[in-house]
C-alpha cells in the first residue's frame, strides 16, 4: 500500500449525504474517484501528444476505437447514462 496524506475536503452537504448512502468508506471512494480522474487526464494528454506527432485520428480509427470501448460502432449513441 502506498503512503497516505490526510487532507480536508469541503463538499456540498447534499453530496456528502448521497455519498454516505453509497459507501461507509468515504476516503476509499474519494481516492478511487481521484485516481480515475488522474488516469483520464493522463490518457487525454497521451492522445493529444499522439495527434500532435502523428496527425488527427481518422473517422475509421475513431469508429474502431469506439467499437472496442463500447462494443458497437455507433458513436451517436449516448453512453454517458
Amino acid at each position: 500500500m502506498s503512503a497516505t496524506t490526510r487532507i480536508t475536503v469541503t463538499l456540498p452537504s447534499d453530496q456528502v449525504a448521497e455519498l454516505r448512502k453509497i459507501t461507509d468508506n468515504v476516503s476509499g471512494y474519494v481516492a478511487e474517484a481521484v485516481a480515475r480522474q488522474i488516469r483520464h487526464k493522463l490518457l487525454v494528454d497521451e492522445l493529444e501528444r499522439y495527434q500532435r506527432e502523428s496527425g488527427a485520428f481518422t473517422e475509421e480509427e475513431l469508429t474502431e476505437a469506439w467499437a472496442r470501448l463500447f462494443g458497437h460502432a455507433d458513436r451517436t449513441e449516448d453512453t454517458a447514462a
